[in-house]
């Protein structure tokens, strides 16, 4: 693992977890950002496919 997917999937989880923060969901009913780990987790996977390495 290249430290460009590292630095990637760091980054995903980084604006997964903001974006639990700032836009978040009041009711819970949203799936993934009632939640900060699963907002953080989708994030993590989103920055892995921006990465190049989920082709």
């Amino acid at each position: 693992m290249g430290l460009k997917v590292v630095l990637f999937v760091l980054g995903g989880a980084l604006v997964g977890f903001v974006y639990h923060r700032v836009v978040g969901c009041r009711s819970g009913a949203c799936l993934i950002t009632a939640n900060p780990y699963v907002s953080t987790a989708y994030g993590a996977v989103m920055g892995f496919f921006l990465s190049g390495m989920g082709r």
